[in-house]
């Protein structure tokens, strides 16, 4: 998981603005109450421009989706715990980064697959089969570092390195409702700190 070298810059075009203003927006008042002529005025770019990339918004939707995926990669590859030797403190690092990284609006450190699936999961299978495939490269990126973490200290229960990752998600995305409900960033963290309590005690770690 650490790299070998930092990914190029994105090019910025106008596609790109759109999949970020589609971020932005969608993280900060929903899917369903951003519209195309919001995403373009936030983007800068005319909605011939738009169409021109996406025949619709749900077409930007799995574009978007797929997009957050490629942009987590560097919190698996780049911050300095992903050079720690024992995979335990890389998997407690990935937690208080996450930790630190919930600060703010809400808008500005909640999920942007989640927030979609949340509303969509009901009602557009493409938009819900995206945010799962998101998700879930999420959740197997990080069981690589939870199963060298196992192999190498043990775990109790025989639980296994996908049921910690998924719980890690969970607790991530349950945490961002929160926040966003609470209007409370620090109920969110809380909640973070009670899952880097339960990972040590899985792992038997003494306080």
């Amino acid at each position: 998981m650490n790299a070998s070298r930092s990914p190029a810059p994105e090019r910025i075009t106008a596609k790109t603005k759109l999949i970020d203003a589609a971020h932005e927006l969608v993280r900060r008042q929903g899917y369903a109450a951003t519209t195309v002529d919001q995403i373009c005025a936030a983007a800068g770019v005319t909605k011939g421009a738009f169409f021109h990339h996406f025949p619709s918004k749900e077409d930007l939707g799995v574009a978007a989706a797929a997009q957050w995926t490629a942009r987590a990669a560097p919190l698996f590859e780049l911050p300095p715990y992903t050079r720690l030797e024992d995979p335990l403190e890389r998997l407690l690092g990935h937690i208080d980064m996450r930790m630190a990284m919930i600060d703010g609006p809400a808008e500005g450190f909640t999920c942007f697959v989640g927030t979609m699936a949340q509303e969509t999961f009901a009602s557009n299978e493409a938009l819900r089969e995206a945010s799962s495939e998101s998700i879930t490269a999420y959740c197997e990126a990080l069981a690589v570092d939870v199963q060298a973490a196992i192999d190498r200290h043990g775990i109790r229960d025989n639980i296994t390195a996908e049921s910690v990752a998924w719980h890690v998600q969970t607790v991530l995305q349950g945490a961002f409702v929160i926040a966003k409900a609470s209007g409370d960033p620090e109920k969110a963290r809380e909640s973070v700190r009670h899952l880097r309590r339960y990972i040590e005690a899985i792992f038997n770690i003494s306080s």
